[in-house]
């Protein structure tokens, strides 16, 4: 009786694993042919088990519905503890940006499979993630002596070194992944912007025409080799590539205002204020195009116009606005406006302590504005205090002018000190 009653109860069983074999591979069938919501149907319709919960889960992620997914993932692993489910746990907290949750899944994993170098790479990588520099770069330094020749763990440990404000180690990390890879063009224009803000121009040059040679079209080094052409005064190339990246990148900011710039410099003014024009359609709260179109106004004599763009460049600047005032300034002498002149030119010094031209003409101003030329005296004094070996053509008319006010009070039986 025993016998009948095992072998009834291996039949019911081997029956049910058949049923439940046929029926997962009609869902996979509907999956095949993207029925995913009649998958799902047929799923929901089953005893909730591992297996089910998997399958649910995979196709939630397969749609992209991660928060789903993560949450079929998790009553999966409530019934069993499986190390393919953990992973894709792991994942799916990913594509959820649950950074923290899926650091604990991986950090899991690891303690049972220390060799999982995908694993220990996407752990790193969401230490960078979550600002844990420290425990990134001890991980990717792991993973660099398992394998030396992977330009990725050395990029990796460069952005951590960078993090921690470490510059000597994060330059070498990039260097030794462009070692590796000489085609790595994330480490390319890393090295690209480290020597650039080094001032190794030489340095900087080679890797930003080595990384366009890699990829002529990367924006970021492109504008990094813009900038050169500029400060080189090399504007008919740098025209060229402004072009040609407008053409990759429509209606951005920098390169209209950079293409005012270049045609400004080659008194193009025509196209110069076309292209300031075009950036400040882009961002209104760019005072420095408003400055740029003055300059084109003052160059053309137009002072009323050339007025009312530094004016509203120092309305709207947030940044010291001190070259608008300057600027502001000279207006008004050809306005001849001495007044507005020299409050123009306090209001250059006011903005930025540093301006010793600004200083200048400040006291040049008073002196001949008002009679009392004290006040212009302490403005020399000022100078002289602060600016003496900055300008020698500037220090020889100031000490000029003092010599010259001393003996005008001195005649009239009045020392100054």
């Amino acid at each position: 009786m025993k016998k009948k009653i095992l072998i009834i109860v291996l039949i019911i069983s081997f029956l049910k694993v058949g049923a439940q074999t046929s029926a997962f591979k009609s869902i996979d069938s509907l999956l095949q042919i993207g029925r995913y919501q009649k998958a799902l149907v047929q799923l929901q319709k089953r005893e909730p088990s591992f297996k089910t919960n998997v399958k649910i889960a995979t196709i939630y992620a397969m749609v992209d519905d991660y928060k789903k997914a993560s949450k079929y993932y998790e009553k999966a692993l409530l019934l069993k503890d499986d190390y393919s489910a953990k992973i894709k746990l792991g994942k799916s907290y990913q594509q959820e940006k649950k950074l923290k949750k899926a650091i604990v899944v991986f950090e899991d994993v690891l303690k049972k499979d220390s060799e999982n170098l995908l694993i220990s790479y996407q752990v790193g990588k969401l230490y960078l993630q979550t600002k844990q520099a420290t425990k990134a770069v001890k991980l990717f330094k792991k993973l660099i002596s398992v394998d030396k020749n992977n330009a990725n763990y050395n990029y990796q440990l460069g952005v951590a070194y960078a993090m921690l404000r470490k510059r000597n180690l994060k330059i070498n990390s990039f260097l030794a992944a462009y070692k590796n890879d000489e085609t790595h063009i994330k480490a390319i224009y890393q090295l690209a912007m480290a020597y650039t803000f080094l001032r190794d121009k030489d340095s900087a040059a080679i890797f930003i025409d080595k990384g366009i040679k890699v990829n002529p079209n990367h924006i970021k080094l492109n504008k990094l080799k813009i900038n050169n052409l500029y400060r080189q005064k090399d504007y008919l190339p740098a025209i060229a590539l402004l072009e040609k990246i407008d053409t990759l990148e429509p209606k951005e900011q920098y390169t209209k205002k950079m293409l005012g710039r270049c045609f400004l410099k080659l008194k193009d003014y025509g196209k110069a204020k076309e292209n300031f024009k075009e950036a400040l359609a882009i961002d209104k709260t760019d005072f420095k195009s408003y400055t740029y179109l003055g300059d084109i106004h003052f160059a053309e004599k137009d002072y009323r116009a050339a007025r009312f763009n530094y004016w509203f460049a120092t309305f709207i600047g947030k940044e010291p606005r001190d070259t608008e005032f300057y600027q502001l300034a000279r207006v008004f002498k050809e306005l001849k406006k001495p007044k507005e002149e020299m409050n123009a030119y306090k209001e250059a010094y006011n903005e930025n302590y540093k301006n010793y031209r600004a200083l200048f003409q400040l006291a040049n101003t008073t002196e001949r504005f008002y009679k009392d030329k004290k006040i212009a005296y302490k403005h020399y004094k000022n100078y002289m205090n602060k600016f003496e070996t900055k300008d020698s053509l500037l220090t020889v008319q100031v000490k000029s002018r003092l010599k010259e006010i001393k003996k005008y009070y001195f005649l009239k039986g009045e020392l100054l000190e």
